[in-house]
């Protein structure tokens, strides 16, 4: 599927720069229908993908009145929960997202065609957070041998099953141990696309 000025969605390196996304937070909160979740639901963006992630609203409104409790065992026979009782958080983001498939097909279809991206969905309840549909993308990369090396012994070792795997996992290990350094730089990087919509145009 083609996005704005002819942009797909194949290899990173084939594509034109990606329409600006900075309101996408206010275009979905616009868009989600209320009571779907708690509050404004977090909007995750990169250059390949948006992210769209909420906690659930307690009880019902994730979704078990309108598929009917006894399909996910509350108050079915023999159950030792009483009438009242939570729907369990996985049932309860299980529902969700089958109840609101159709609608978020159609907000991610009218997303994809603005920004130029794929879009991801996802929900959080109590302790458990699960993301539908996420995009991989392959991004090539050139290592001297002393970086492949750290890759080979991540393999060698068994913490990962191909360099590229064990390279995920190093990204991964920057993105859990340099949140706030990253945080700080994503800030600076506002910052500075602000300064620059603020100046003369050329």
């Amino acid at each position: 599927m083609a996005g704005p000025r002819g942009r797909g969605f194949g290899r990173s390196g084939d594509r034109a720069e990606p329409s600006p996304a900075g309101d996408a937070a206010d275009w979905f909160g616009a868009r989600i229908p209320a009571g779907w979740y708690t509050g404004p639901p977090e909007v995750i963006v990169d250059r390949d993908e948006i992210t769209v992630i909420g906690e659930l609203v307690d009880g019902d409104a994730a979704g078990a009145d309108s598929v009917g409790v006894d399909s996910v065992g509350v108050d079915a026979p023999g159950d030792d929960r009483v009438a009242g009782d939570p729907v369990d958080d996985a049932a309860r983001i299980r529902l969700f997202r089958e109840r609101t498939r159709d609608e978020r097909i159609a907000i991610a279809a009218d997303a994809e065609r603005r920004y130029g991206r794929r879009i991801a969905w996802g929900a959080a309840a109590g302790q458990r957070s699960e993301l539908f549909t996420v995009l991989s993308v392959p991004v090539m990369t050139r290592l001297r041998q002393p970086e492949r090396q750290v890759l080979d012994v991540l393999v060698d070792s068994g913490v990962a099953r191909s360099r590229s795997e064990a390279l995920a996992w190093c990204v991964r290990l920057v993105g859990d141990n340099a949140d706030t350094w990253l945080r700080q730089l994503r800030e600076a990087m506002e910052q500075v696309e602000k300064i620059r919509s603020e100046g003369p145009g050329l």
